[in-house]
């Protein structure tokens, strides 16, 4: 049985992660195909299929925020180092960010 595999789109500014991109290359791939990682959950308060994949690398907090639900792509909107003083909390400016490229996104892509 073929799996249905489908592509993984990157916002620009959220491409610039990069270290982040290769360590989430293995979540997003089982998010393109339909799976979910132990490493992602659902980021609440922004919609129905914005998770976001959240993990240590050498000592630092890494996250990266991507949407299934909008068009044929799963799209990273956002890939950041965690510095915030907040404990686990995603801090508001990241949140602000993250709103304001989903809706950009949404009017390029449906």
């Amino acid at each position: 049985m073929t799996r249905r595999t489908r592509p993984v789109s990157w916002i620009k500014a959220a491409l610039k992660a990069a270290e982040a991109q290769s360590i989430c290359l293995t979540a997003l791939t089982i998010a393109v195909e339909g799976g979910k990682t132990d490493l992602a959950k659902p980021l609440h308060g922004l919609g129905a299929g914005v998770s976001e994949i959240a993990l240590s690398f050498r000592g630092a907090a890494f996250r990266v925020v991507y949407a299934v639900q909008l068009g044929a792509a799963v799209w990273v909107v956002h890939a950041f180092q965690k510095k915030s003083t907040q404990g686990i909390k995603t801090s508001q400016r990241d949140i602000e960010l993250i709103k304001d490229r989903l809706q950009r996104l949404k009017e390029i892509v449906q």
